[in-house]
């Protein structure tokens, strides 16, 4: 079989799509008959951008809409009027929404005028490679792009297998992707080591994969058919069974890049899935950890060895490491490994902030040179609002810490809890200029109500009347479909 994994923008292009390596090196090793293809579509985009602006739209504004703009969806928004076929969708509602905000809109106006072209030429690439299945991984702003994609595709080669997965696409969100766009055949929900590989068995064999957990497909005729979602499992994979990831193929498409000069790569590395305190108490904004909250661990040799070797192979250090929270096993095992190593390591992790002097030291000492401490307040009653376990008092020594190891510290100053007092804010703000030697938060912002948070399940916590997010008003067609979607067979 003959299987193309793609990423399309905006996934950060100095960094390799940790969704497509793990899948490439799965089924590189379960499935060695397969042969597995990549299309880094974001990468290809901000190359694309390049060349069509005469330079004039770079990567650093590939950045600014990617990154900064997820909150506006602006990204999604670009390549919302191919999905739709009208070159001017959401365009007054955009600049209404813009001009009720402040909202600078010019550089995603910009790159409007060349997504249709874009998608084209991605069809193209793709098709190529003569796929049998065509699998997209979707986080943040990639659903729009990924979709105009899927369609394009699906309107010159009807019969070529279509599936989605990653975050975008868990819960109930996966369910309503598939059922409003009768072009993607199969959405992977959850975790996608099991399910993927069981799906492409039914693909081989020509059976309906209705025992998939968490699968989404469609039942029936081409003009006749219904979109089934099977049960979730509750089974999560093991730490044993996830692959380390093979990121040859980026490399290769990054080296080739014009795009390269712009850009400092990184490597991403995965150590644990799931939060170890969410377990016991899920941060109330948190909305994170969808599909299971349930924390699992590689052991530190085991991802020492997988640093060792891609650090070796692709010749990077700056290793950036996925995962809500460090597994406190790798005090033991994993950073000695590090800081024995002898390397210029530059790494990231994501970190609880009640770590003590010695654990911050070992960080700095195996090559740790930026921390997410998960700070987000330095009021008791506000962090206790949150269920964050952790005191003001705590947040700030931890500060003076990583400034005393010299650790960067990313953290965001976090407000708009529900039972929150101007009284939980004034002494903070009065005691600000003690603490002027510390580095400061990136910035103060309202928390949103994501999905799976506790803020969002539960309306005990004060958010009882919920609606979609402004921004999706110019990005999605509001439509409801039936259960009986035709699926459209164009010629071309």
């Amino acid at each position: 079989m003959r299987v193309q994994l793609v990423t399309m923008p905006w996934h950060p292009i100095d960094l390799p799509s940790l969704q497509v390596g793990l899948l490439h090196q799965l089924l590189r090793q379960i499935r060695p008959d397969d042969d597995v293809r990549e299309f880094h579509g974001s990468l290809r985009w901000a190359e694309f951008l390049l060349e069509r602006s005469g330079g004039r739209l770079r990567p650093g504004d590939y950045e600014a809409i990617g990154s900064d703009s997820i909150f506006d969806g602006l990204g999604d928004w670009v390549f919302s009027g191919v999905l739709y076929e009208d070159e001017s969708w959401g365009v007054a509602r955009l600049n209404e929404y813009a001009a009720r905000r402040g909202l600078c809109i010019d550089t995603a106006s910009d790159m409007l005028v060349h997504a249709a072209e874009f998608i084209a030429e991605c069809a193209t690439e793709v098709l190529a490679q003569e796929p049998d299945v065509v699998g997209f991984t979707s986080t943040f702003m990639q659903n729009v792009p990924s979709l105009a994609l899927a369609r394009e595709l699906k309107h010159h080669r009807p019969g070529l297998t279509v599936v989605f997965g990653g975050s975008n696409c868990d819960g109930p969100m996966g369910h309503a992707l598939h059922r409003n766009h009768p072009f993607v055949d199969h959405v992977v929900r959850g975790e996608g080591e099991y399910a993927f590989p069981a799906l492409l068995r039914h693909l081989d064999a020509g059976t309906p994969p209705a025992d998939v957990p968490g699968l989404c497909w469609w039942e029936g005729q081409t003009d006749d058919r219904v979109s089934r979602a099977n049960t979730e499992s509750r089974r999560t994979v093991a730490p044993s069974d996830i692959p380390a990831p093979d990121y040859d193929q980026w490399q290769a498409a990054l080296d080739a890049s014009p795009v390269l000069e712009y850009v400092y790569p990184k490597l991403v590395v995965e150590g644990a899935r799931g939060c170890w305190w969410g377990e016991k108490h899920h941060c109330t904004f948190c909305g994170l950890n969808g599909s299971s909250m349930a924390f699992r661990a590689k052991s530190g040799e085991q991802l020492w060895s997988e640093i060792d070797h891609l650090v070796r192979r692709h010749r990077i250090l700056d290793v950036v490491t996925v995962g809500n929270i460090i597994d406190m096993a790798y005090f033991k095992d994993l950073l000695p490994l590090a800081a024995e190593s002898g390397w210029d390591l530059r790494m990231h992790y994501e970190v609880k902030s009640n770590l003590n002097r010695e654990q911050i030291a070992l960080l700095g000492r195996a090559g740790a040179v930026l921390i997410q401490p998960g700070i987000e307040s330095l009021s008791n009653r506000v962090l206790d609002l949150m269920d964050k376990g952790v005191s003001g008092a705590r947040n700030v020594r931890t500060l003076r810490e990583c400034e005393n190891h010299a650790l960067t510290v990313t953290w965001n100053y976090l407000y708009g809890f529900p039972g929150e007092t101007v009284e939980d804010y004034a002494p903070v703000v009065d005691q600000l200029p003690a603490l002027v030697h510390l580095q400061p938060p990136g910035g103060a912002h309202r928390i949103q109500l994501e999905r799976f948070s506790p803020n969002f399940t539960d309306p005990g916590f004060g958010f009882g009347k919920r609606r979609p997010a402004e921004m999706y008003h110019h990005v999605y067609e509001a439509r409801v479909r039936t259960q009986r979607p035709r699926l459209p067979v164009r010629d071309g």
